[in-house]
C-alpha cells in the first residue's frame, strides 16, 4: 500500500486532486452535520446542478470556471433560504425548480457552443484531471476560510441547528446564521465539483453525517467521526481510482456508501446488545 501512495504521488495531477479533496471533503462533511440535521440535505444538491449551469456559462464565455461559479452558486444559496420562504413557492419544490432549471440551461449552453462532447461527463460525474493550478491555489484559501469560520462560529450553528427558536430567544442572529451555512456549503459545492461532478458532490455533505448519526448521537461526537469517515473515504476511493482506472467521484460515493452500511449494521446489532 505504501508503494501505491509512492506511485500515486509521482503525478502532479494526483497531489492536487489530493490537496483539494481532503480540504473539500473535510469542510462539506462539516456543514452537512448541521444541513441534515436540519433537514435541509437538498440544498446541497441544489446548489450542486446551479453550479453544473454556471460551470457550462463559465466555459461559454471562457471565464475561470470557479470565479464566476461561485458567486452564482451563493446567490443560489441566498434565493434558496430567503424567496423559498417569502413566497407561494416553498422549500423542496423551490429547490426542484432551481436545480432543474439550472441543468437545463447548462446543457443548452454547452450544446450551442462547444456541443454535447466529454466535457459534459466531466460536469456532470466530475474529473481528477479537471484541477489546474490555480484552481488549487483558489480552493485551498477558500477551504480554509470555511473551515476557520465553521470552528469560530462553532457554537451558533450547534445552537441554531438544534433549536432556531431558543436561539433567537437568547439573542442569536439565527437568519445570520442559516445564511452563513448555506453561503459557505455553497463555496464548498463549488471547490468540491471540478472532481466531484454536478450529480456526485451532495454525497460529501450527507454521506459522512448519516453514516456518523447511525452510531454517534451527540453533534460533537458526530461532526468529528464526520470528518474522519468522509477524510477515509476520500482517500481509499482515490486509491481505488488509481488502481482500477475508474471515476474518481464515484469510486468516493461508493466507499461511502459501503461504509454506511457496514456502520447500520453495526449499530443494529448494538441496539440488541450483541
Amino acid at each position: 500500500m505504501f508503494d501505491v501512495f509512492i506511485e500515486m504521488f509521482s503525478y502532479a495531477f494526483i497531489v492536487r486532486a489530493v490537496i483539494v479533496g481532503f480540504l473539500v471533503s473535510l469542510c462539506a462533511c462539516l456543514l452537512g452535520v448541521s444541513l441534515v440535521l436540519k433537514r435541509y440535505s437538498m440544498i446541497g444538491d441544489g446548489l450542486s446542478h446551479v453550479g453544473f449551469g454556471s460551470l457550462a456559462i463559465a466555459t461559454a464565455m471562457n471565464l475561470a470556471p470557479l470565479t464566476l461559479s461561485i458567486p452564482v452558486v451563493v446567490l443560489a444559496a441566498f434565493l434558496l433560504l430567503n424567496v423559498s420562504q417569502n413566497s407561494k413557492i416553498k422549500g423542496d419544490a423551490f429547490v426542484a425548480l432551481l436545480s432543474t432549471s439550472s441543468v437545463a440551461i447548462g446543457v443548452l449552453v454547452i450544446s450551442v457552443t462547444t456541443g454535447l462532447n466529454t466535457d459534459v461527463c466531466n460536469y456532470l460525474f466530475g474529473s481528477i484531471l479537471a484541477m489546474s493550478k490555480s484552481d488549487v491555489y483558489l480552493s485551498v484559501t477558500l477551504s480554509v476560510i470555511v473551515f476557520v469560520l465553521f470552528v469560530i462560529f462553532y457554537n451558533k450553528i450547534f445552537a441554531v441547528t438544534f433549536d432556531e427558536v431558543f436561539a433567537q430567544a437568547t439573542g442569536i442572529r439565527a437568519k445570520f446564521y442559516n445564511m452563513l451555512i448555506a453561503i459557505l456549503t455553497a463555496i464548498a459545492i463549488v471547490l468540491g465539483m471540478r472532481m466531484m461532478g454536478a450529480l456526485l458532490i451532495s454525497s460529501l455533505i450527507i454521506f459522512p453525517a448519516l453514516t456518523s448519526m447511525r452510531i454517534f448521537k451527540t453533534f460533537k461526537s458526530v461532526v468529528i467521526s464526520s470528518a474522519i469517515i468522509s477524510i477515509f473515504c476520500f482517500m481509499i476511493g482515490i486509491v481505488i481510482s488509481y488502481l482500477y482506472a475508474t471515476p474518481t467521484g464515484a469510486s468516493i460515493v461508493v466507499i461511502n456508501l459501503i461504509l454506511f452500511f457496514i456502520f447500520w449494521i453495526f449499530s443494529h446489532f448494538f441496539r440488541r446488545g450483541l
